[in-house]
């Protein structure tokens, strides 16, 4: 390797402003003459020169959005709707109990439980547990259904 075979780029030095008006970028650096630009601080986000800004102009909701999925609640008591002894999440949105079978649902005690079912879901309560158990059925914890990939159109 040799001195004059080095492929390096340059790098540009940055301009040293304000430092006398025979440096070339002296007296007023690119800043004009006075007034708030030519001031030392830069002005804040969003700030309109004295007038109230845009963002406190505006009228504001109450509350917030949660971003947080929502969780389908289903009551014990409701478990007599469904014939079959096997429940899971398709079970429940094929009865009406849940909109759909993809949300989170949680299995909370409400009601009493007449028959034996078999609860597989991905969460409920402990006094519901002890309620199934109690009626001579089993709970087991699931894993929540996945919603199914959409095909696309790419062939």
């Amino acid at each position: 390797m040799k001195y004059n075979e080095l492929s390096i780029t340059r790098q540009k030095k940055a301009h040293q402003v304000g430092r006398g008006i025979s440096a070339g970028r002296g007296k007023t650096a690119g800043r004009g003459t006075k007034g708030q630009g030519a001031r030392k601080s830069p002005q804040r986000l969003g700030f309109e020169g004295g007038q109230t800004p845009l963002h406190m102009r505006l009228p504001k909701l109450r509350g917030f959005k949660s971003r947080a999925e929502p969780t389908e609640n289903v009551y014990t008591g409701q478990l007599d709707k469904i014939t079959h002894g096997n429940i899971d999440a398709y079970a429940l949105a094929e009865a009406g109990l849940i909109s759909n079978p993809y949300l989170k649902v949680k299995l909370i005690k409400k009601g009493e439980l007449k028959s034996k079912k078999t609860v597989k879901l991905p969460s409920a309560s402990q006094t519901a547990i002890e309620a199934i158990k109690k009626s001579g059925g089993s709970f087991e914890k699931t894993n929540r259904v996945p919603r199914p990939k959409k095909l696309s159109d790419k062939s």
